[in-house]
């Protein structure tokens, strides 16, 4: 069923506050990532060994097999759930009018501080606003 124009048009302004609001979140929103889909196979098969690693080490009483298969498992779950590193952050900014801007190299010296002060940076910044 097609949106009525009244609709459309609450839509595409919700989207041009999003994007004001914050563009980092409509940036992730709007990627278009490959999903990880050999990491999960890849990590379920990994548990599956770890289980199978553990349950044989607890019927044989070999308390390192048992280690070993916890470990495994771990391991595997870990690696297929965490995400891999990028060096460049965020590829891009969005704009107010939805388009997509390369983002700007300027911004790489303020990532060496600390996250204490990167948050009471934010704060005085929305204190700031709300004046």
């Amino acid at each position: 069923m097609p949106l009525s124009e009244y609709e459309q048009r609450v839509l595409e302004q919700m989207e041009r506050q999003l994007t004001s609001d914050d563009p980092r979140l409509a940036n992730t929103l709007t990627s278009r990532g490959r999903k990880p889909v050999l990491r999960y196979v890849l990590g379920g098969i990994g548990a599956v060994v770890g289980l199978l690693l553990l349950v044989v080490g607890a019927a044989a009483s070999e308390v390192w097999l048992g280690v070993l298969g916890f470990v495994v498992m771990f391991a595997s779950v870990a690696i297929a759930f965490t995400r891999p590193r990028r060096g460049g952050g965020p590829v891009g900014v969005v704009r107010p009018d939805g388009s997509t801007a390369p983002r700007p190299a300027a911004t790489a010296p303020k990532s060496k501080r600390g996250f204490m002060s990167r948050m009471e940076d934010r704060w005085d910044k929305r204190r700031d606003q709300g004046r």
